[in-house]
């Protein structure tokens, strides 16, 4: 895996008593709970840092780094790729307001008319 890659999300989300779940832009109640390390790289998938800046700050969390975080975290990668809830980019990318943030830190309105008119595929 291209460590240099950015990474950015492709899902809304909501970050609520440090939880990450997915969120409903038409229904912002309707959320489904992500596993923590799905929680994590969503939440951190701003599109503005690359996928080896993520592992750097995901080992500066523990006092000694589990020797198995590089392949945790590149298996979380994968699978979020694969669920099509993650992308990787060869630049930086700038993320669309609806995208930006936890769902509650949106206005709803204006994601929604936003949505509509990129024509987005919500997920």
């Amino acid at each position: 895996m291209d460590k240099s890659q950015y990474f950015y999300r492709t899902v809304v989300f909501t970050r609520k008593a440090g939880i990450v779940a997915l969120a409903d832009i038409n229904n912002p109640q309707e959320t489904t709970e992500l596993e923590a390390w799905f929680g994590v790289v969503i939440s951190l998938a701003d599109g503005k840092h690359t996928l080896q800046e993520l592992i750097d700050y995901m080992a500066k969390q523990y006092q000694q780094i589990p020797t198995s975080l590089n392949d945790t975290l590149e298996s979380v990668i994968e699978r979020l790729i694969e669920g099509k809830m993650v992308k990787l980019s060869e630049q930086a990318v700038e993320l669309p307001y609806y995208l930006a943030a936890p769902i509650e830190q949106l206005d709803i309105e204006k994601a929604q008319n936003l949505i509509a008119e990129d024509g987005y595929s919500v997920h």
